[in-house]
């Protein structure tokens, strides 16, 4: 990882939508979501161009409701196994939006944002696994803070907003892999 937190090897499209952290708050949480652009269709560009304001409001009908959003990740996970990041760990991506855990509101302000590229209706595959326990391993290696009770999906911070990652999330099969 270099002195900016981007990690080597991986590709990477940076994201205008980030932010400083707040001084002195230790990274301690990953938040789990899944994307599909359009919703159920995988593959294409389209969550790179939602992720770098870039997205067409006229390329499908869905996009008219969100092109005007900012938002990123810090990572996303392609169905492939593919890792794209888009926004140094140590700066706070803008993945989870209104949001609480453990009595801590602004769950960004300590959290790295994963994305699968996936919907909840549809399983993930083996390959998102693997890149995703590999990821978990190396940023717990990065941050000691993260501890697997702080491993969370995001609808356990906006829970009445978010669903993802969905139950079709295997998060036993999950958990087993990095605990």
């Amino acid at each position: 990882m270099s002195g900016d937190h981007w990690m080597s090897g991986v590709r990477r499209v940076e994201s205008p939508n980030y932010s400083e952290r707040p001084q002195g708050r230790r990274i301690d949480m990953l938040v789990i979501h899944n994307i599909s652009l359009p919703p159920g269709e995988f593959g294409g560009a389209w969550i790179d161009h939602l992720f770098t304001n870039q997205l067409d409001a006229n390329a499908h009908p869905y996009f008219a409701g969100i092109a005007h959003l900012r938002v990123s990740a810090h990572v996303l996970i392609r169905r492939c196994g593919e890792v794209t990041q888009y926004v140094p760990f140590n700066r706070k991506a803008w993945h989870a939006g209104q949001s609480s855990f453990a009595g801590e509101e602004s769950c960004n302000d300590f959290s790295v944002g994963i994305e699968l590229e996936g919907c909840d209706d549809q399983p993930f595959t083996d390959e998102q696994y693997k890149k995703l326990t590999e990821l978990t391993e190396f940023l717990r290696g990065c941050y000691p803070a993260i501890s697997p009770d702080r491993i969370v999906g995001h609808s356990d911070i906006a829970p009445q907003r978010k669903t993802d990652p969905g139950p079709c999330f295997d998060w036993q099969r999950y958990r087993k892999a990095y605990i």
